[in-house]
């Protein structure tokens, strides 16, 4: 009998990343036998699987159970096995913050939409997660620059940071837009981040919304609080002005949550 699970496993490790659609992939996917047999063999090696039923694609990723040996060996813990730098991670959850998390939320209320009118319809047909590029809006890197030059090491260095990302799967940039990449979805664990970035970027904001409003202006620091409700990136809006509303958390903000949660896959490349 032919063993589908050990080329699977064997294509995770070699291609770093498989689109969910594929074959193999779709058939571990809905049959739990399958499914049972690959956590077991990759729990064994330190490993599990790294999928989410709103991503595009599977990898494999270090257990949780082995998160220690790997990340805690030195004298700090390590945020990723890719030697990221400080100010990259930083951008990476930038740009995690900005493409998943609207993603996620716009994924999340078409599901509810469509649960509520299939309750209405006798046979209702299951309709797909939608999962593709049509559901977010890419970023522009002169916006990105904008918004956050001065807090991620300017622009060369941003713009260096940007090509390392993209070697490693994150992103993917076309014509001075960024796009979400196979791996973005998937490095970091969004049950457990989204509500810091969110909670965190929201408080950072409207502390700073409400600085800068003038004392006797109530109509102003009723408009400074709205833009600021609307930086928990929850929003997903194209303009530089917009962008600058919705800033996610400064590298300082973001580090440590980056530093003890974020999932990187196993291959060092």
């Amino acid at each position: 009998m032919t063993d589908p699970i050990a080329p699977l496993i064997a294509r995770l490790l070699a291609e770093r990343w498989l689109p969910r659609d594929d074959t193999a992939v779709r058939q571990v996917l809905v049959d739990a036998e399958l499914r049972d047999d690959l956590d077991r063999r990759l729990a064994g090696a330190g490993l599990r699987l790294l999928e989410h039923p709103y991503a595009a694609h599977v990898a494999v990723g270090i257990a949780r159970a082995q998160e220690a040996d790997v990340f805690g060996h030195a004298d700090a813990w390590a945020a990723s096995n890719l030697q990221l730098s400080r100010d990259a991670l930083a951008l990476l959850v930038v740009v995690w913050s900005l493409l998943v998390l609207p993603k996620r939320q716009r994924q999340i209320a078409r599901q509810a939409r469509d649960r509520a009118q299939d309750q209405e319809q006798m046979f209702a047909e299951l309709k797909p997660v939608p999962v593709g590029a049509e559901v977010v809006e890419p970023i522009n890197e002169r916006t990105l620059l904008a918004d956050f030059g001065d807090r991620l090491g300017g622009k060369a260095r941003i713009q260096m940071n940007l090509g390392t990302l993209q070697r490693h799967g994150f992103i993917v940039r076309r014509r001075e837009r960024i796009h979400e990449g196979p791996l973005l979805d998937l490095a970091i664990d969004y049950e457990r981040i989204a509500g810091r970035v969110t909670d965190g970027a929201l408080a950072f904001v409207l502390a700073e919304a409400r600085a800068a409003a003038p004392a006797d202006d109530a109509d102003s620091r009723g408009i400074a609080a709205g833009a600021g409700a609307d930086a928990g990136v929850t929003v997903d809006v194209p303009d530089a002005d917009a962008h600058a509303q919705r800033e996610p958390a400064s590298p300082s903000d973001a580090r440590p949550a980056q530093d003890r949660h974020a999932e990187e896959v196993t291959r060092d490349v």
